[in-house]
């Protein structure tokens, strides 16, 4: 019965990957394709790719993008992990009520974050543009840092702190040599997060952008509308390839990691 059980949940998860890479192999396919629809394939071709880095506008707009997304996320990181470490160590009546504020651009809709930046900016008389977006981006990646590097601080152990401070290390010390690292992972984890989200947003984007300045996320949507053309696709592939090496990257920054925690924990027991 149990075999049988086993069996079926290998169906149901390779029907749930099926279906959700099977559109994104049908893109990356006909980005292959020679001719200029999707309705059939007409043999392999890298012309929509030299299509791509021949269209000037794309590449700014790649080039707009990337910087926007590792601005963000770098900023989102400093200021999300100084977040993470300020409710770590608040009351725990401030810490509930910190944990709920910053859960506030998690769970409400992009439309609604996006409409408020667009008022916001328009009471301050911010001029839209890179800035605008640059900003939303930081304001809605925050949260995504802090909800992963907490969740690090609570597994740190205060004996190692406390063992810092009585070897006579600084606060500053103690949070660079002791903290920092030990919390490293879920750093990482928020920065590729947050670099994930800042290139794939739309709503908030669409509302703060303007004066000649667009993402790849925006100028999608508007050649979509004028129909479906196979640089996109081409272009799709591309942002997929670099999508999937981060996240390989991940990975092995995440088990180098592990290993070393691992080993700092069996040389902990030793000492004891």
């Amino acid at each position: 019965m149990s075999k049988k059980h086993f069996s079926w949940g290998k169906v149901y998860l390779a029907l749930v990957f099926i279906i959700l890479y099977a559109p994104i192999v049908y893109l990356v396919v006909f980005s292959f394709s020679a001719g200029k629809t999707m309705e059939k394939y007409h043999g392999f071709s890298f012309q929509h790719y030299a299509d791509l880095f021949a269209d000037s506008r794309m590449i700014t707009i790649v080039i707009n993008t990337m910087i926007v997304a590792l601005l963000a996320s770098l900023i989102a990181t400093i200021v999300g992990t100084m977040g993470a470490l300020l409710i770590k160590g608040s009351h725990r009546k401030w810490r509930n009520a910190l944990l709920s504020l910053n859960n506030v651009l998690m769970v409400s809709p992009d439309v609604i974050i996006g409409a408020s930046f667009l008022i916001f900016f328009t009471m301050l008389g911010v001029r839209l543009g890179f800035a605008s977006v640059l900003l939303s981006h930081i304001a809605f990646c925050i949260p995504i840092v802090v909800l992963m590097v907490l969740p690090k601080l609570n597994e740190l152990s205060p004996t190692l702190v406390d063992a810092a401070y009585d070897l006579g290390a600084s606060r500053w010390q103690s949070l660079s040599r002791v903290v920092l690292p030990a919390i490293a992972p879920g750093i990482f984890a928020g920065y590729f997060m947050a670099l994930t989200y800042s290139l794939d947003d739309f709503a908030v984007t669409f509302f703060v952008t303007g004066n000649g300045f667009s993402t790849l996320s925006v100028e999608i949507y508007s050649r979509a509308r004028q129909g479906i053309n196979l640089e996109i696709n081409a272009l799709s592939t591309l942002m997929f390839i670099v999508s999937l090496l981060l996240v390989i990257g991940y990975y092995f920054i995440s088990k180098h990691a592990g290993r070393r925690n691992r080993i700092v924990t069996v040389k902990e027991g030793d000492a004891q």
